[in-house]
């Protein structure tokens, strides 16, 4: 069987159609439509032959046996933001099954073929990203913490899961699913403009960003608005303000695929007749460059310190969470860029900014590497997110040759 890049996009769209409404996507892991798209997958693959199965995290496995038990893993995630757009993971995933489906219809591989649809990339429900990724690769070491979460509405994220047939207890036995993994290939849309604006449709990710999240809280001083002269003002706010400017000159000194983000500011007391005493912040700071982002994390401490100082108030620092940057395999890398320019042309590599599961895949010591599609306008998480059809079938095929490409050099080793 052929590969039919086209029957990926008239699919996607089969999916938006049937877990999507006027708003956007509403495949949320961990509720009824998404196992409704969970189980319509398993429909799509059934005639590969691929045997299915369902790991201790939920993660959804379909395994093609080959002459060897060492496996490539293509994977994605078909779960979404609520409103979400139409490609965001799922492209991934469906890709993937038309690869499975051309390996299915060759024969048997020379080695195990395995497409994995992770559970929970998102963490729109509970706030916690990568659960079903990190499950397997053994990182998820937030067991009480985890235990402790819920949903607007209320609802634990272990009676969530166990209405889905998921243990939390038991989530780490997913680690056995990496056992003979010799590489993974992901599959999945920029998420921002830097293709785009190259003219260029697709392009090899070299890592994910390291991320370092903080809390950064200053400590005023409450006063009345009307009252308190502006030279006799202790604003916590004024900290606050200052270091939002400050960080943005923090991102351009540092230098290309540098970004800090301040994104969330509460202040209390919170009304407009009183001089702001506490201003919390949430500062959230990347890079790929493990040295260059700790260099970013002092230069803004240092700052919200003088900025502190000069506002006559005080300022405390806590992390929320942080990761080392991931870099992906050279060799796999280099593949990819071949299979881009057989199929479409000139390559760019570029950094992930956006976390992904194969950011957990390679810190578990898996082979791994990315590819990107152009989205439009860089946008994402929103239904107005879009590729070109022609860019999509594109990247169906360029998944297509790195996947055999892998085949061959996994079943050479």
């Amino acid at each position: 069987m052929p590969l039919q890049p086209s029957r990926t996009v008239a699919e996607l769209r089969e999916l938006r159609e049937l877990t999507g409404d006027e708003n956007g996507a509403q495949r949320v892991a961990w509720t009824d439509t998404w196992a409704k798209a969970r189980e319509w997958l398993r429909a799509k693959v059934a005639d590969t032959g691929a045997a299915e199965s369902v790991d201790a995290a939920g993660n959804q496995w379909f395994t093609l046996g080959g002459g060897s038990d060492r496996a490539v893993l293509i994977g994605g995630h078909i779960d979404s933001v609520p409103n979400g757009g139409w490609l965001d993971g799922c492209l991934n995933v469906m890709a993937g099954v038309e690869v499975l489906r051309r390996i299915a219809a060759d024969g048997a591989p020379p080695v195990t073929v395995r497409l994995v649809n992770w559970a929970d990339e998102e963490g729109a429900r509970f706030g916690r990203s990568l659960f079903g990724s990190s499950a397997a690769a053994g990182s998820m070491t937030d067991q009480a913490e985890l235990r402790g979460r819920r949903d607007a509405d209320g609802t634990a994220l272990p009676d969530a899961l166990a209405g889905q047939g998921v243990d939390l207890d038991r989530a780490l036995d997913a680690r056995s699913e990496l056992d003979g993994a010799a590489a993974y290939l992901e599959l999945h849309i920029e998420q921002g403009p830097v293709l785009e604006s190259m003219q260029l449709p697709l392009g090899v990710v070299l890592g994910t960003f390291g991320v370092e999240r903080h809390q950064v809280t200053y400590r005023g001083q409450a006063a009345h608005a009307g009252s308190t002269p502006m030279d006799k003002r202790r604003d916590a706010l004024a900290g606050a303000a200052k270091l939002e400017l400050e960080i943005r000159e923090i991102a351009k000194r540092t230098g290309e695929g540098a970004v800090c983000t301040m994104g969330g500011v509460v202040t209390k007391p919170g009304i407009v007749t009183s001089v702001v005493e506490t201003a919390e912040c949430l500062l959230d700071q990347r890079h790929l460059d493990a040295a260059r982002l700790a260099s970013m994390l002092a230069s803004a401490r240092e700052a919200s310190e003088r900025f502190a100082a000069e506002e006559e108030i005080a300022v405390e620092w806590e992390r929320i969470w942080n990761i080392e940057p991931i870099l992906f395999d050279e060799r796999l890398v280099e593949l990819a860029d071949e299979s881009i320019r057989e199929v479409a042309g000139p390559s760019h590599r570029l950094p992930s900014g956006p976390l992904h599961d194969a950011a957990e895949v390679a810190r578990a010591g898996v082979p791994t590497v990315m590819v990107f599609v152009q989205s439009l306008r860089g946008l994402s998480h929103t239904k107005l997110e879009d590729t070109k059809e022609e860019h999509l079938e594109l990247s169906v095929q360029a998944l297509d040759r790195l996947a055999a490409k892998t085949i061959d050099l996994v079943a050479a080793q």
